[in-house]
């Protein structure tokens, strides 16, 4: 096999963006020429496409993904000490946005073929001090959101989207960001809605908490220099606003684009030491990212990058092995932990090209393990 002489990038955000360049800057020249740059016509324009793109009454722009999970809690006013349940193997901004507002995070393990949540052990840990579950949609599929919602209407529990990796995927005809109390979304520049920065977006069908959201993000006030709440600076620009609005034009696009990709890797990658990503319905998944798993997961890694192709690890490191949570190191969370010491993502991109694909899978499907 004759090693190519090109480079499969992981993620070209420069080629994907390319796409829309003319688009974009008239956009930009509009909001600039407009003189109104923060909380202006851009971002209410966004907020109602989006919230019509979900499904859902309201849409609310903030800073970025994690504020949109942080102000949903905040809003919500639960006491310090109370429990939100999380996944134990999602990336920690979902984790750190329940740690921020003096809650408990409790870690629940995922399900070994989907990388969810698993509802299974959801149950186990409600007690009196559980406030919500917050599911996360992991590498763009939707969590079983019958099943989590079943069991929060049992208990009474609010149920907290982080759809930062799901744009635009569907569960029985909703999208995500409606099939919940409340949903975060991240548009950081890899995601598969991105901006060229940060920001994000609470989306709702709750009147009162989009209002509470828009304004404890905007320093607690709802009229300026009147501070009714304790509130922070996290608020989507116009410059944002306006790149999000043409390239949302495009997401099913894209996301069919990704569909694509995932289905032909799906299809072609033959290696017995490598266990593919499982699909539910072709529908749920948007293909954030491309997750196999392997246990010679760093030989394989550098197998790849010596044919230059680009890959990434989705995560390194659990939340419970971080030093910023110390306190769990001791946890013995078995699936959370083969998950991350298993796990590599391949290319995948709207802009991937057939011939780059074949070269992953050519090459993957090359590999022999030590």
């Amino acid at each position: 096999m004759q090693k190519t002489d090109f480079t499969v990038k992981f993620l070209d955000l420069k080629k994907i963006n390319e796409q829309y360049r003319d688009e974009i800057n008239k956009a930009l020249n509009n909001a600039v020429d407009s003189g109104w740059y923060i909380l202006g016509g851009q971002v209410e324009e966004f907020e109602r496409e989006f919230a019509e793109y979900c499904g859902t009454k309201y849409c609310v722009g903030v800073g970025n993904g994690l504020d949109a999970l942080s102000l949903i809690l905040k809003a919500y006013d639960f006491k310090p000490g109370d429990e939100v349940i999380v996944p134990a193997n999602t990336y920690i901004a979902s984790i750190l946005a329940i740690s921020q507002n003096s809650l408990t995070p409790v870690l629940v393990e995922p399900d070994i073929n989907t990388y969810n949540i698993d509802p299974a052990g959801i149950e186990g840990k409600i007690t009196e001090k559980t406030r919500a579950i917050m599911p996360v949609h992991l590498y763009g599929q939707v969590a079983d959101m019958e099943s989590i919602n079943r069991i929060a209407q049992k208990y009474n529990l609010k149920v907290i989207e982080d759809a930062a990796q799901a744009h635009g995927a569907f569960l029985n005809n909703k999208r995500t960001g409606s099939l919940s109390d409340a949903a975060g979304f991240s548009f950081y520049p890899g995601k598969n809605l991105g901006a060229l920065g940060d920001g994000g977006a609470v989306i709702t069908n709750d009147g009162e908490l989009a209002e509470k959201v828009r304004a404890l993000g905007n320093y607690g006030s709802k009229i300026k220099y009147k501070n009714i709440y304790k509130g922070v600076n996290s608020r989507l620009d116009e410059l944002q606003a306006a790149i999000l609005r043409v390239k949302l034009k495009y997401l099913d696009a894209d996301n069919r684009k990704r569909r694509e990709i995932a289905g032909y890797y799906l299809e072609n990658i033959e290696n017995n030491g490598i266990t593919l990503p499982k699909c539910a319905n072709k529908e749920s998944h948007v293909w954030h990212l491309f997750v196999i798993r392997t246990q010679n997961r760093d030989d394989l890694q550098n197998y790849l990058s010596g044919n230059n192709i680009q890959t990434v690890i989705h995560y390194p490191v659990p939340a419970h092995k971080q030093n910023a949570y110390g306190e769990w190191n001791h946890l013995n969370l078995p699936i959370t932990e083969k998950i991350h010491n298993e796990v590599l993502s391949l290319p995948i991109s709207p802009v991937l090209t057939k011939e780059e694909a074949g070269t992953v899978v050519n090459i993957i499907s090359n590999y022999s393990a030590p």
